[in-house]
C-alpha cells in the first residue's frame, strides 16, 4: 500500500469565529414546562437568545425538539455552569430529555473522503475558504491521487490511501489511524467505496454521504445512463447520514431539477453534479451549525 503522509496541521482558513455564541439542542419526550424551564436557566445567566426553533411531533406525549442560539459574555467560562444547572433543573423537573451545548466559535473538524470525481470535494473546499462553511477541514482522504495537488492548493492535508478488492481492512485501519482524535464528523464527497459496519462503529463520529438520486433509485454504477434509459423527467440528489444499511440512513436534504427527452446522459450528469454539490453543501452547513437532530431513522432539520 502506498500512502502519502504529509504532517497533519489545522488550516488557518476557517470561518470567522462567532464570539460568545452557543448552540443548545434539546430533545426528548414532550410535556408542559420544558420551554419555561430551559428559558429560566438561560435567563439566570444573563444570556441573550438570538434564535429559537422548536417542534413537537405529537401534542400528546410525542417527541420534543428545540434548537436555541444564545449569546453571553465570557461564554467559555460560563458554559460549564450553564450545563450543570440545566442538568440539575431538568432532573428536578422529571423531564425525559437530552441536551447538548456547544461554543459555536469553535468550528467542527471534518475529514472529506473523495475518489476521482471532484465536484463535491472542490465545492466544500471553496465554500470553506470563502467563509461560507463554519468548519475546519482537517484532511482529505482519497483512494486515488488525482485531486492531490488541487486539495493542497487550498492548504489542506491530502492522504492517498488505496482501497481495492473485497478486503478493505488495511485501508480502513489506516483511515482510523488518520482520523482518531482529529475529526468531529466525516463527509463522503462522492467517495466510491462501501464503508463497513465495523468502520462506522469504530470511528465513532457522524458520516454524511451524497447520493445521486432520490434514494434508493438508480443504485450502483452508471446512474445517469440508467436514468436516461428510463426517460426520467426529474433528477436529484440526497444527502444522508451513513448507517450499516447501505444508502438507507436518515435523510438530511434533497433537491431536484427537471430534465427532458432531449437531455443526453452527459447533460444529466452535468446537471446532476450541480444538484449534488449544492445539496451536500447545505447538509454539511446545517450539521456544522447543530441544526439537525437525528431521531430513529429520520431527522428534524431547523434550516
Amino acid at each position: 500500500m502506498t500512502i502519502t503522509q504529509p504532517t497533519i496541521s489545522i488550516p488557518s482558513t476557517v470561518t470567522r469565529p462567532v464570539r460568545d455564541i452557543a448552540s443548545l439542542i434539546v430533545h426528548g419526550t414532550d410535556r408542559p414546562g420544558i420551554v419555561a424551564t430551559v428559558g429560566s436557566v438561560l435567563r439566570e445567566f444573563g444570556t441573550n437568545i438570538i434564535s429559537l426553533d422548536q417542534y413537537s411531533d405529537n401534542l400528546d406525549g410525542g417527541e420534543f425538539f428545540q434548537r436555541t442560539e444564545f449569546r453571553v459574555d465570557n461564554l467559555t467560562a460560563v458554559l460549564p455552569d450553564i450545563d450543570d444547572t440545566l442538568t440539575s433543573r431538568l432532573a428536578e423537573g422529571g423531564f425525559d430529555l437530552e441536551f447538548t451545548l456547544r461554543d459555536m466559535s469553535v468550528p467542527k473538524r471534518v475529514a472529506i473522503f473523495a475518489s476521482k470525481s471532484d465536484h463535491c470535494l472542490v465545492e466544500l473546499l471553496w465554500r470553506q475558504r470563502r467563509g461560507e462553511l463554519p468548519v475546519t477541514i482537517s484532511m482529505v482522504v482519497s483512494n486515488h491521487s488525482d485531486t492531490a495537488e488541487e486539495v493542497r492548493s487550498f492548504g489542506i492535508p491530502f492522504f492517498h490511501v488505496p482501497s481495492s478488492g473485497s478486503d478493505k481492512s488495511a485501508a480502513e485501519h489506516e483511515h482510523l489511524r488518520l482520523l482518531r482524535g482529529n475529526v468531529d464528523f466525516i463527509v463522503l464527497a462522492r467517495y466510491m467505496q462501501i464503508i463497513s459496519a465495523g468502520f462506522i462503529e469504530e470511528v465513532g463520529v457522524p458520516i454524511i454521504n451524497i447520493h445521486h438520486s432520490f434514494l434508493p433509485a438508480f443504485v450502483g454504477a452508471g446512474p445517469y445512463a440508467k436514468a436516461k434509459d428510463r426517460g426520467v423527467k426529474l433528477i436529484g440528489a440526497t444527502a444522508h447520514y451513513v448507517t450499516e444499511e447501505l444508502d438507507q440512513g436518515p435523510i438530511i436534504e434533497q433537491d431536484v431539477v427537471r430534465v427532458t427527452h432531449a437531455d443526453t446522459t452527459a447533460d444529466l450528469q452535468r446537471r446532476g453534479a450541480d444538484v449534488e454539490r449544492s445539496v451536500l453543501a447545505r447538509a454539511v452547513q446545517w450539521h456544522s451549525q447543530d441544526r439537525i437532530i437525528r431521531t430513529g431513522n429520520h431527522t428534524v432539520v431547523f434550516s
